[in-house]
């Protein structure tokens, strides 16, 4: 028989946002129990043991209520917005005998055959919607892609999920693509720099005067007069 992290609850006394924020400073976290066709619970746990109880990786926990051991999986929670720590959870009862939906992540295992051609692995989904009974829940799903070719990709339809586990999630989803490395386009070559009219001469230079030719005046500056006109 599976073992199932226990979880222990007790009822909560007083409702209220003041009250939720006084059980949150005693490290305890508000939390509401629901299950079809019964009235909801409003309960607490401690925040260390819902910390541990995530940490163990299982999806389904054991809790009692009204001295009945039953089966519950967290189903929503809150989360501060600035310390991102769990302020509220839901936690809805399951039949270990009914299949239920679950997300699970997907883990990428193997050398592509692609990859070792140069080419570049990429995943493209990082979790993947199954169906299963509670009890046979995976960590995650493994998904060998040592068969994966360059310019190819990986659906969801070729991975090979456990026994009794049932996909959900779109069959073309794509999960993973091996594709060459792109190449950088060569940079075009640096246009001439300066315009054409300084091409004869720096900026801010007058331009020489051609051979035989008396020099031009300056804007404002009067004409002189021919050297040989001065000696006459």
């Amino acid at each position: 028989m599976a073992s199932y992290f226990k979880l222990k609850l007790d009822d909560r006394k007083h409702m209220g946002s003041s009250s939720a924020r006084s059980l949150r400073r005693n490290g305890k976290i508000p939390v509401n129990y629901y299950y079809k066709d019964q009235a909801n619970l409003n309960l607490v746990i401690d925040q260390k043991i819902l910390n541990n109880a995530i940490q163990s990786g299982q999806h389904v926990f054991e809790i009692s209520i009204n001295d009945e051991t039953i089966y519950a999986m967290i189903k929503d929670a809150q989360y501060n917005p600035v310390t991102e720590k769990i302020i509220h959870i839901d936690l809805m009862r399951v039949r270990r005998t009914e299949k239920m939906t679950f997300s699970l992540p997907i883990i990428l295992e193997g050398v592509a055959k692609g990859s070792v051609e140069g080419g570049i692995v990429t995943q493209a989904a990082n979790t993947i919607d199954i169906e299963c009974f509670p009890t046979n829940v995976p960590e995650s799903i493994i998904v060998d892609i040592s068969e994966l070719d360059l310019n190819t990709v990986m659906t969801a339809t070729e991975i090979d999920l456990p026994e009794d586990v049932s996909l959900i999630s779109s069959e073309q989803t794509t999960i993973a693509s091996c594709n060459p490395p792109k190449v950088e386009a060569e940079p075009e070559p640096e246009e001439l720099e300066g315009d054409e009219e300084d091409i004869d001469g720096e900026e801010g230079e007058a331009p020489k005067a051609e051979e035989g030719e008396a020099p031009k005046a300056e804007e404002g500056e009067a004409p002189k007069e021919n050297e040989t006109d001065n000696k006459n």
